[in-house]
C-alpha cells in the first residue's frame, strides 16, 4: 500500500489551527466558569468585567515582545514555550471569586503567555506557507478560535453544572499540555525554499516570500520606525482593534446578555448557543478561499482583494450588531451575533492577511503591533461594557430591559463603519517592508 506524504507546511498549518482552538476554549471557558461562580458568590457587573478584562491586560504586555521573540529566536520555540505556561498556571490556579488577588495574577500570567502566541503563529506561516496558499492558511489557522469558541459555549456550561467550575481549568490544562507533545514532537522548521508554486501562480517578485535563513531573520535590524509610521500598517492596527472590540464584547458578555437580558439559561439552550462562533468557523475559511481565487485567477489585485472583503465583512458585521438588541427572543439574538460574527470573519481575509502582504519577512513584527492593539480593545471594550451595565442598574434600568444594552451592541457597530472606512482610504497589498 502506498504511503500518502503530507507535505510538512499543512501539518504546521493544521497544528496551528488546534492551537488557536484550544486558545479559545480556555478563553470561554473562563468566562463561563467564573461568571457562574461570581454570581454565585455575589459579584456585581462591574467587578466581573474587571476581572474578565484582566486576562487583556497581560496579553496586551507581550505582544509586541511576543513578535520580537519570534522574530529572533523562532516562532516554533516561542509557540511551544507559550503553551507550556499558560497550560500550567491553569492547572495551579484556584477558582475562587473571592480570592481576588490570586485570579488576578493568574488571568495576567495566562495572558502574559497566550500573547506570544499570534506573532509566533504569523512568524511561522511567513516563513511556511507561499504566497498563493497565504490567504486560506490564515484563515484556516485563526478559524481555529471560532471553532474553540463554540465548542467552548456547547460544552463548557455542561461540564460546570456536573463537574463544577473548577474542573474546566484542568480539563483546559490537559489540552494545552496534548497540544504542546504533538507541536514538539511534529513541529519543525522550514527548509530553504523559493516556493516554485508561487512562481507558477504568477506572483511578482514583491511578493515572494522571504528565503527562510535563520542568521539573517536573527540578526537583521527590525525597521521599528517604518513600520511605525506607515499609515498601511495602522490601517491594519485600527481593523484589527475594532474586529478584537465587537469579539470580546460578545465573547465575554453574550453569556450574561443571554442570562440576564434574555432570562435564558445556557444549559438549557443547547447547541444553539454555539452557531456564533461556527458561522466565523465557516466565513472565514470562505473568506481565505474566495480571497486566493480572486488572487491567483488575477481577478483582482491584492490591493483590491483585501479591501473589497474587509469592507462587506466590517459593513455588515456593523448593522448585525446594533440590530441585537431589538430582538428579545433567542433565535433573534442567536442570528444578529451569527451575522456579526460570520461577517467579522470573513472580513479576517482582508485586514489579517494583510500583516503577511506588506511586511513577509516582520509579520510577526507586524502581527505583534497589530495584535497590540486588538488587546487593547479587549481591556477597553470588555471593562467598559460592564461599567456600561452597571450604570443602567443605577439609572434604575433592568437588565432585561433592552435598553441596558443598546450601547453595549451599538457602540462596535460603529468602530466597524469607521475602521472599514480607513481600510479602503489607507491600506495596500503591495510589500512595503523589505
Amino acid at each position: 500500500m502506498k504511503r500518502v506524504h503530507i507535505p510538512s507546511r499543512y501539518l504546521i498549518v493544521v497544528l496551528m489551527f488546534i492551537s488557536t482552538s484550544v486558545c479559545y476554549i480556555e478563553r470561554v471557558g473562563f468566562s463561563i466558569a467564573y461568571t457562574v461562580a461570581a454570581d454565585a458568590a455575589g459579584v456585581n457587573q462591574s467587578s466581573k468585567g474587571a476581572i474578565l478584562s484582566t486576562f487583556y491586560y497581560g496579553y496586551v504586555l507581550s505582544q509586541i515582545p511576543g513578535g520580537w521573540a519570534a522574530q529572533k529566536i523562532g516562532g516554533r520555540r516561542v509557540l511551544l514555550l507559550s503553551f507550556v505556561l499558560w497550560s500550567s498556571t491553569c492547572a495551579l490556579v484556584p477558582l475562587d471569586p473571592n480570592r481576588i488577588t490570586i485570579l488576578v495574577i493568574a488571568r495576567l500570567l495566562v495572558g502574559i503567555s497566550q500573547g506570544f502566541i499570534f506573532p509566533s503563529i504569523h512568524n511561522v506561516l511567513a516563513q511556511w506557507v507561499p504566497p498563493h496558499e497565504r490567504s486560506r492558511s490564515v484563515s484556516l489557522t485563526t478559524s481555529g478560535m471560532y471553532l474553540g469558541a463554540a465548542l467552548g459555549m456547547l460544552l463548557i456550561p455542561s461540564v460546570v453544572k456536573f463537574r463544577g467550575p473548577q474542573s474546566v481549568f484542568i480539563a483546559e490544562a490537559a489540552l494545552g499540555a496534548v497540544w504542546s507533545i504533538l507541536w514538539f514532537k511534529y513541529a519543525s522548521d522550514p527548509p530553504r525554499s523559493d516556493h516554485p508554486k508561487a512562481i507558477a501562480a504568477g506572483y511578482g517578485e514583491s511578493l515572494l516570500p522571504v528565503k527562510v535563513k535563520s542568521s539573517v531573520n536573527k540578526s537583521s535590524s527590525i525597521p521599528w520606525k517604518k513600520i511605525v509610521v506607515s499609515l498601511p500598517v495602522w490601517a491594519i492596527v485600527v481593523n484589527n482593534f475594532t474586529f478584537h472590540y465587537a469579539l470580546y464584547v460578545l465573547m465575554n458578555w453574550l453569556p450574561t446578555y443571554f442570562e440576564l437580558g434574555l432570562q435564558l439559561s445556557l444549559q438549557d439552550m443547547g447547541s444553539s448557543k454555539m452557531i456564533p462562533y461556527l458561522n466565523m468557523f465557516f466565513f472565514s475559511n470562505i473568506g481565505g478561499v474566495i480571497a486566493d481565487h480572486l488572487i491567483t485567477r488575477k481577478i483582482l489585485s491584492v490591493t483590491k482583494t483585501r479591501k473589497i472583503l474587509n469592507t462587506v465583512g466590517f459593513v455588515v458585521a456593523s448593522f448585525a450588531l446594533m440590530a441585537i438588541p431589538m430582538f428579545r427572543t433567542a433565535g433573534g439574538a442567536i442570528f444578529c451575533s451569527s451575522v456579526a460574527l460570520g461577517f467579522l470573519a470573513l472580513g479576517r481575509a482582508g485586514f489579517a492577511v494583510n500583516h503577511m502582504d506588506v511586511a513577509p519577512r516582520y509579520a510577526g513584527i507586524v502581527m505583534g503591533v497589530s495584535n497590540t492593539a486588538g488587546t487593547l480593545a479587549g481591556i477597553v471594550g470588555v471593562d467598559f461594557t460592564g461599567r456600561l451595565l452597571e450604570a443602567a442598574k443605577n439609572a434604575n434600568l433592568d437588565l432585561s430591559n433592552p435598553r441596558s444594552w443598546d450601547s453595549v451592541f451599538f457602540i462596535p457597530g460603529i468602530f466597524c463603519i469607521l475602521s472599514s472606512v480607513v481600510f479602503l482610504v489607507f491600506a495596500t497589498g503591495e510589500r512595503i517592508f523589505d
